[in-house]
């Protein structure tokens, strides 16, 4: 973005946060220390006193709001759950669970998605000292073998399991072989027995659940969060009360002011990640704000739903994946009623897990100002399963890309490693390690303690560390090209996919001790059929073949090309596919984001063609 062009945009909206503050250390020997300025402030006991807490302020404030549920899947009014009503349903469902002698040893395993339910059980066992496993939802659903939840269930070891819509997990119950697990329902299954949520929600709680929640700190274990297994089989990373506490606590020494109404959000990432999970769901009840749960996802058909609520529902924060920006903006730019609901009331807007592209980050910020004459900042929280959230984009800023700074009361070492400087973190949001695994928790971290992210960042710029981090890609996902040439491959996806907006949806970088770099893409198919501009097409396939979307892709490639400086940028050849990315192969998680490696192995004949001579059919080659 050029200078004149800045000058001439709006400003953003205040974003009631603290500006850059960082310490930075340069030893000898190349590697980097950073601490934030600010202190860690005052963290509390555990999620299990917080929610008391909250209920006991403001116990008639609506919490948790989801669509009641129709027949064949269609979904009617909001209903909502009070603070202070599920804090005496988690009250129930904890008694229950001491009354069969569950706690520590005995986790509860939840399979359903995001419900009230859902957090009623999550709570409950929280307050009964159970740890929590909530699995994805497609190893249930999606998947064919149901290999992954198999896993998770031998690594958890769970002596209640949590279903909401019994019948939808028949199948997956039946492949766990169960022997005397309890498995509570809300819908019943009709080949097993079960135990009814209803009753659980009625058991009268005693003293005994007051004498439990008394003996949390923050070394209790509240939750196993299980990595997305895209290199490998899932691990269960061990979550104690401490390490979310510490989020709460960072996030709050951040703040430069309370909240002035309830914070409002709507919410559909799975609660089985950090980000909704634990960083949304626990920042919620710390703000006493209400949560809409969005059925809708960023995938055809699906995305109506989110469409639905959101001219219902106008969120001061909306936090999502860089996916489903994407789908958004098409959706406001051709509803201007839309567009004006949704930033009606936006403060800011959060983005994680992926880089967002500087197309998509644009287009948002024109329909903002567009609604309200600002922009919106745009922030973003960095980390993984095994560190909540370690560093936060908390000011108003033109770049996307950025991870920020360091959360107060955690320490960064970028330490080198090839042509890039390799994050590890230590501080109170870190894992103790994995679950039943004291071999790969000796391997997570270095001799100093740091935990070893196996991501790479860098500074914008050296001399004013202030501006922030950048992510600078997985280490192990770049390559060298036949030439020795580097590729930085998460880098180049986001540049990539910028390029060829709105045509590209997502995409993998080939070209590992080849010639040149390949390209294997994804399209957005409503996107493709506008291009093509051809009602008579017939088909997806069709679409995509269409001469005007081939023309599309190489030209702006191509143009991608001119300025991307050298051979570790250009494209030389792409295909679009129109297989989607599998569960089963460990080629995508159940929020959107993409593994490279996996893709580029299951996907090996794609990538041969791409390096074929003659060029093969479909392979689209770019000058």
């Amino acid at each position: 973005m050029n200078i004149l062009i800045k000058a001439v945009l709006p400003p953003f909206k205040p974003i009631p946060m603290k500006p850059p503050a960082v310490e930075v250390r340069w030893p000898a020997g190349g590697t980097v220390f950073l601490r934030s300025r600010y202190p860690l402030g005052p963290m509390h006991r555990s999620i299990a006193h917080l929610l008391e807490l909250r209920a006991s302020q403001h116990p008639e404030r609506n919490f948790v709001a989801e669509r009641t549920p129709l027949e064949g899947g269609a979904t009617g009014d909001w209903r909502f759950i009070t603070y202070g009503e599920i804090n005496a349903r988690a009250d129930a469902v904890a008694q229950a669970m001491l009354d069969r002698g569950l706690g520590p040893d005995a986790p509860l395993m939840i399979l359903s998605g995001n419900s009230i339910a859902h957090a009623v059980m999550m709570l409950g066992a929280m307050k009964a000292r159970m740890p929590v496993a909530p699995v994805s939802v497609a190893y249930s659903l999606m998947s064919m073998d149901h290999g992954k939840l198999r896993h998770v269930f031998a690594t958890a070891k769970p002596k209640m399991i949590f279903a909401e819509q019994g019948p939808y997990y028949s199948r997956a119950l039946t492949n766990l072989g169960l022997t005397d697990e309890e498995v509570v329902t809300v819908i019943p299954v009709s080949d097993r027995a079960t135990t009814s949520y209803a009753d659980l929600i009625t058991t009268k709680p005693t003293r005994g659940v007051a004498a439990s929640i008394g003996t949390i700190d923050h070394a209790t274990v509240a939750k196993y969060l299980f990595t997305s297994g895209s290199t490998g089989l899932p691990k269960g990373v061990i979550q104690t009360h401490g390490m979310m506490c510490a989020v709460i606590a960072a996030m709050d020494a951040l703040r430069t002011e309370g909240e002035e109404e309830t914070a409002l959000s709507l919410e559909w990432m799975p609660w089985n990640h950090i980000s909704a999970g634990n960083i949304t769901f626990n920042g919620n009840l710390n703000a006493g704000g209400t949560m809409y749960l969005d059925a809708g996802k960023p995938l055809p058909g699906l995305f109506d739903e989110t469409i639905r609520n959101l001219r219902e529902i106008s969120p001061r924060t909306f936090a999502s994946a860089p996916v489903a920006f994407g789908w958004l903006c098409d959706a406001m730019e051709h509803d201007a009623a839309l567009r004006d609901k949704f930033f009606a009331n936006l403060r800011f807007s959060g983005y994680g897990g992926a880089t967002l592209s500087q197309d998509i980050a644009d287009r948002f910020q024109a329909l903002a100002i567009a609604a309200t004459g600002f922009r919106v900042p745009l922030t973003t929280m960095y980390g993984a399963t095994e560190t909540q959230g370690i560093t936060v984009v908390h000011w108003a800023t033109e770049r996307v890309g950025l991870i920020g700074l360091p959360l107060p009361g955690i320490e960064l070492k970028l330490v080198p490693n090839g042509l890039k400087m390799e994050v590890r973190v230590k501080g109170p949001t870190v894992t103790p390690g994995y679950l039943h695994r004291p071999d790969l928790t000796a391997a997570a971290f270095d001799e100093e303690g740091f935990y070893r992210l196996g991501d790479a960042a860098k500074f914008i710029d050296e001399n004013d560390p202030e501006q922030g981090l950048v992510f600078d890609g997985r280490v192990t996902e770049d390559f060298k090209l036949a030439s020795g040439t580097w590729v930085s491959v998460g880098t180049l996806r986001a540049e990539v996919i910028a390029a060829a907006s709105p045509l590209i949806q997502d995409c993998v970088i080939s070209g590992l001790d080849k010639p040149f770099i390949g390209l294997l893409a994804w399209p957005n198919i409503s996107a493709a059929k506008d291009i093509a501009g051809d009602d008579s097409l017939s088909g997806a396939e069709a679409v995509l073949q269409s001469p005007k979307v081939q023309a599309f892709l190489r030209e702006r490639l191509a143009e991608h090309n001119k300025q991307c400086g050298g051979s570790s940028g250009r494209i030389r050849r792409a295909m679009l596919m129109l297989e989607p990315p599998s569960i089963d192969g460990n080629e995508i998680t159940d929020k959107g984001y993409v593994n490279q490696r996996a893709t580029l192995e299951r996907r090996h004949l794609l990538v041969e063609a791409l390096y074929a001579r003659p060029l093969m059919p479909g392979v689209i080659e770019i000058p």
